[in-house]
């Protein structure tokens, strides 16, 4: 029997990314947007927000998971940070985003970045688990690459050689701090009884 989960976004690349890893033996049912705050100061207490948030209309026995993710630029004293998805401002495209990322960047010679993921995992109003990982990597100026969304185009990944834009979702997803999360996700969910 297929595990059945509920994955509240409203970002549709996240959640095509999900279920394209889920595989068959997973059902993801999509439960978003919602009005949701994040108000944390971090991206775990803005995961578990969202999740208690996203929970409350779903019935008591639904396994949902909400992530909350972005990126941290070191010479940017860890911005965009929490305010990734709205760097440039309330609806910010992933364009007026990527534009001030770089425009902020001009002539800064330390380029070190991580994308961070974390997953909160709740069920009947509950959170049972939180999920970290990250993937460490280089701004460039330029964009590379047609894959992907959000800053990935300007991500150089070192292990890779590429940007995460010039990655198919396939071979993003053993890299990436969303893949990487969810697999802990998904391993410690195997070992729930």
């Amino acid at each position: 029997m297929a595990l059945e989960l509920y994955c509240g976004t409203g970002n549709p690349g996240k959640l095509r990314e999900f279920q394209e890893a889920a595989g068959a033996e997973i059902i993801i049912h999509p439960c978003g947007p919602r009005d949701c705050p994040e108000t944390g100061s971090n991206f775990e207490a803005n995961a578990i927000e969202k999740a208690l948030c996203y929970s409350e209309s779903l019935p008591p026995d639904a396994l949902l998971f909400v992530d909350d993710s972005g990126l941290v630029v070191d010479a940017l004293d860890g911005a965009p940070g929490v305010y990734s998805a709205r760097f440039a401002g309330e609806g910010a495209t992933d364009e007026d985003n990527n534009r001030l990322l770089i425009e902020k960047l001009q002539g800064v010679e330390n380029r070190a970045a991580r994308y961070v993921c974390v997953i909160a995992v709740v069920r009947g109003g509950k959170v049972l688990a939180t999920s970290e990982s990250k993937a460490e990597g280089l701004i460039q100026d330029e964009p590379q690459g047609a894959h992907g969304f959000g800053y990935d185009p300007y991500f150089f990944f070192p292990e890779t050689n590429c940007t995460f834009g010039q990655l198919t979702p396939a071979e993003k997803w053993p890299h990436s701090h969303r893949g990487k999360s969810f697999r802990k996700v998904l391993d410690w969910l195997a070992n729930l009884s």
